[in-house]
């Protein structure tokens, strides 16, 4: 459809159903349809009147497993209703994106080797994404598009991974007829981030972002992750998920992600093994002296983070399934307690004069009483945290907290069915 035409049908409100089920919430109808009428505005500016396609990768909240899914352990995540979306068309050979107000170089689909001078950067992205869908046999092609994201950038929610997932969907649904799996996608959006963008990262956050829903993922065999679907509605429960946003940025970070997984693997090795998935834990407690030596305390204290965490998913999962909201709001404290003491990934150890994410814990604590529950949300050291709160109560949590990190800084979210989506 011309891209002219679509946005006369978004100024008559034809999609509103459409934004409500992609949303999971009629209050934001307004606001996704101006935010849809001005991304298709812009890309006419930027390319003209075109028949155009349009694309979504979700953001995600990370509910459970914090940092285990690089040990091959077991996560539970939510795609939430933040998102990336593109007005796309197809060209020849070239890749040329807009990414809000940041001008993308264009990438030639003949020329997808990694460059050391692209790390960290969307480009690296785009091309490492591209690069693996093709190194796999999947159809590859150019497109111009103009991409903007309500995902919040540099506080825990995935605002790479989304990006990720969006460039992999839309090559799906331009060149693939929609055939490639979205787990496949959340593969490639991996491989990208880790070999391309220069970020060690597992795969939970690509595979919220693609999937949809309320999830659990099993990465025991990396290869075939197992992605179960956790049927539960929020909304039955009176609790609401809120994201506080402590506007510190994960900018400048990559040396504390990376400790942690390889701090982890250290662990491992001392048992032969490359994960601590496959380390038995009850020799690795036996042998706490020989490991403490090898490795130092803190790997020590990350592995007996991911033994507790990796059993707790499936405790979370358990509570969801036999409608124990009250046991799993308990395992939620408890997993966050576990990433403030053993994983310490609260605050960054090189300066520790600056803790907002423990703020927003404190805080929390002393606002909510018996309210709700929160935790460090996602990679931690920067970002956001994560609170259950219960309806009621929402209100007075919001304006309480956002006296100490701003207004709009607590996000009410939505779990959305949909993850990486061709949605017109």
């Amino acid at each position: 459809m011309k891209a002219i035409k679509l946005l006369e049908k978004f100024k008559n409100n034809e999609f509103d159903e459409l934004l409500i089920d992609l949303y999971s919430d009629s209050k934001l109808l307004e606001y996704q349809n101006n935010r849809f009428q001005n991304a298709i505005q812009k890309y006419i500016e930027l390319y003209g009147d075109n028949d155009v396609e349009i694309y979504s990768g979700a953001g995600r909240s990370e509910v459970g497993g914090n940092h285990t899914d690089h040990q091959n352990g077991c996560v539970l995540a939510a795609s939430i209703n933040l998102d990336a979306i593109g007005i796309v068309s197809r060209q020849d050979n070239i890749i040329k994106i807009v990414s809000d107000d940041y001008d993308i170089n264009s990438i030639d689909i003949h020329d997808l080797q990694k460059k050391n001078d692209e790390e960290g950067t969307s480009e690296a992205l785009i091309r490492g994404v591209l690069s693996q869908l093709k190194s796999w046999g999947y159809n590859i092609g150019g497109f111009n598009a103009f991409i903007t994201s309500d995902v919040l950038m540099g506080a825990g929610l995935s605002s790479s991974a989304s990006f990720e997932v969006l460039i992999g969907t839309i090559i799906n649904g331009l060149y693939n007829d929609m055939s490639i799996d979205m787990v496949t996608i959340a593969k490639a959006g991996q491989y990208a981030e880790n070999v391309y963008f220069g970020k060690p990262c597992g795969l939970m956050d690509q595979c919220a972002c693609a999937v949809g829903g309320l999830i659990s993922i099993d990465f025991n065999d990396t290869t075939k992750p197992i992605v179960n679907a956790v049927d539960v509605d929020f909304s039955k429960y009176n609790h609401s998920l809120c994201i506080v946003d402590t506007k510190g940025s994960h900018a400048d970070l990559t040396h504390e992600y990376t400790a942690i997984p390889q701090e982890m693997k250290n662990v491992a090795k001392v048992f032969g093994k490359d994960v601590l998935r496959d380390v038995d834990e009850k020799e690795f407690y036996e042998r706490l002296a020989e490991v403490r030596e090898k490795c130092a305390d803190r790997a020590v204290l990350r592995a007996i983070h991911f033994f507790n965490e990796n059993r707790r998913v499936n405790q979370l999962v358990n509570a969801l399934n036999n409608d124990d909201f009250d046991k799993f709001k308990n395992l939620i404290q408890s997993s966050g307690n576990s990433s403030y003491k053993f994983l310490q990934n609260v605050y960054t150890s090189c300066d520790p004069q600056n803790q907002a994410v423990s703020i927003a814990l404190a805080m929390s604590e002393v606002i909510l009483g018996n309210h709700g529950v929160c935790r460090v949300h996602g990679g931690g050291f920067a970002g956001t945290i994560q609170a259950f709160v219960e309806d009621e109560y929402v209100d007075t949590y919001k304006k309480e907290i956002e006296k100490v990190f701003g207004e709009n800084s607590c996000h009410i979210l939505k779990v959305r069915k949909y993850g990486g989506k061709k949605v017109l």
